[in-house]
């Protein structure tokens, strides 16, 4: 097996049971925080540990999204409206936009939210992206203090959604 080839499976390998917490601080941010809130994680999707919420979505918390950014449905992938229906009908079914839409018309106080950037996780074999949805607003969807994770600016993520890619990993 050639060197780089390995560093490519190791960097694999780590990608699939780390955490992002675990890659941006470990044990410091945990001891960082007060005990209560270490242990305050939410288990949404794929088992990946995080603190910030899913966004608005028919099937929340698994707020899966198609690569524009509306809902679909969380195993078929299937385009679905704001209520969770299989969306066939534009003339009778309401399809909005889960960060850009959704999130402001909930959370007003958000302005206008935008992904702002994202990271991506081993899944059932396949790529996962998780994407923040950042805005201006100094506290998450959960009532915590905002984060910068991803985003660009001044923007924190408020809350957060996934892709499924077809990638292999």
């Amino acid at each position: 097996m050639k060197l780089g080839r390995s560093v490519e499976d190791a960097g694999i390998s780590l990608a699939q049971r780390t955490t992002r917490r675990a890659l941006l601080g470990g044990s410091f941010v945990a001891v960082a925080l007060a005990p209560e809130r270490a242990s305050a994680r939410y288990w949404y999707f794929c088992g990946h540990t995080y603190t910030t919420r899913s966004c608005p979505h028919p099937y929340k918390p698994l707020s899966r999204v198609d690569y524009l950014g509306y809902p679909v449905h969380p195993v078929t992938g299937a385009p679905v409206d704001d209520r969770g229906d299989p969306y066939v009908n534009p003339k009778t079914q309401r399809r909005r936009l889960m960060c850009e839409q959704r999130v402001p018309d909930m959370y007003p106080y958000t302005g206008h939210p935008r992904y702002g950037g994202g990271w991506n996780r081993c899944c059932g074999g396949r790529v996962r992206h998780i994407k923040d949805c950042c805005s201006k607003s100094d506290t998450r969807i959960n009532g915590d203090a905002a984060v910068h994770g991803y985003c660009y600016g001044h923007q924190k993520v408020f809350c957060v959604g996934y892709q499924e890619l077809n990638i292999r990993c």
